[in-house]
């Protein structure tokens, strides 16, 4: 069915559940030639993993990255590339007393009436274990932009409503030198400290993801229904925990003149540029060549060890109090994850400028 498949050109299918033998995806339109080392997608991997720090799940997952197809000698083919992460450590004991409660904040009520039935293991398909599948294609989509000059950089902007002053260009050497991603050093250790008292206290905290893009040449994206920033919305919508997404000015430009929001556009050695940006990178759909600037509101993890009201399966009242390794914020670990599926977003819109107009993106690789 429908939902597992997110692209046109550049297609990435995940599969796989938390507790079950492991996750993968199969991206499909990957252009043949590109040099692909399996350490620059593990690197990826190792950026999301559980057991980062102590702000995260304590759940040891190597995350050890497997190629099954579309790679010779070091290259892509051409062909499907099928990645594949084994499930090494999980305890699916941890759930066996929540298989007949629906857990608040959780899908197991919205799986059960869709499909009739559900993985209590550990969520299933809607656990953040499958974002693995998307950093690992994610991978693939960076290494390919990578060659096309093009950078993504996402780092923690807001935890628990303390926000960064983030000192603009953001690098990603500076957002991994905390736990929490943040390229603002001393709001890091007040984000880390808000997230060890939530964690004391059995509860859990939510943030905002910002990404900037640079690189993108102008005139990738399509109008009307495939806007830019519409398939960029849903790609990082689809991500769970994400509950807010907004582009340049945001819900900001709600409060603004037109005077202020328009972007005024400029000669600047040669090339045509804009003042501002308020756009965050977009107009008509299409990228305008400035940096694509987004954000998104992450929600406070649902698995918490506070006691909570629920109802049973047999419509009965209950409480639940969720034990096990759970992240406290989950902010520090989506970071890779959103930057994924910007990546796959991206690549997908240049590949399809490329097809309508030859030239629009350089996928070779020397």
């Amino acid at each position: 069915m429908a939902g597992n498949t997110f692209g046109r050109l550049f297609r990435v299918t995940t599969f796989g559940e938390s507790h079950g033998r492991g996750v993968g995806a199969v991206v499909d339109g990957v252009p043949p030639g590109i040099p692909l080392p399996v350490e620059y997608i593990q690197r990826e991997l190792d950026r999301r993993r559980p057991g980062q720090s102590a702000v995260t799940s304590r759940r040891r997952e190597p995350d050890t990255v497997q190629i099954l197809s579309g790679l010779f000698e070091g290259k892509t083919t051409g062909t499907p590339l099928m990645l594949f992460i084994a499930n090494e450590e999980y305890r699916s004991s941890d759930y066996e007393n929540l298989k007949d409660i629906y857990r608040p904040g959780h899908a197991d009520y919205t799986y059960e009436m869709k499909y009739g039935l559900r993985d209590w293991r550990g969520s299933g398909r809607s656990s953040g274990r499958e974002t693995a599948a998307r950093v690992a294609a994610g991978a693939v989509a960076g290494r390919i932009l990578e060659l096309s000059g093009v950078e993504v950089v996402g780092y923690t902007l807001e935890i628990g409503g303390v926000r960064a002053e983030a000192v603009h260009p953001v690098r990603t050497e500076s957002v991994e030198k905390n736990a929490v991603r943040s390229p603002d050093e001393e709001r890091a250790k007040e984000m880390i400290r808000r997230i060890e008292e939530a964690k004391a206290a059995g509860d859990s905290l939510g943030g905002i993801v910002e990404v900037v893009v640079r690189g993108v040449p102008a005139g990738a994206g399509d109008p009307v229904f495939d806007k830019l920033e519409a398939l960029m919305a849903h790609a990082v919508m689809s991500i769970g925990g994400v509950r807010g997404f907004e582009i340049g000015a945001g819900f900001g430009s709600a409060r603004m003149t037109g005077s202020h929001f328009n972007d005024s556009f400029i000669v600047e050695k040669g090339n045509i540029r804009s003042e501002t940006n308020n756009a965050g990178g977009v107009l008509g759909g299409i990228a305008t060549g400035e940096d694509i600037l987004f954000r998104a509101a992450v929600r406070p993890p649902a698995s918490i060890g506070k006691e909570q009201k629920t109802v049973n399966r047999k419509k009965e009242s209950a409480a639940v109090r969720i034990g096990g390794r759970h992240d406290p914020c989950i902010v520090p670990r989506i970071v890779p994850v959103v930057e994924a599926m910007a990546r796959i977003v991206l690549l997908d819109c240049m590949l399809v400028q490329k097809a309508q107009k030859p030239g629009g993106i350089d996928t070779e690789s020397g």
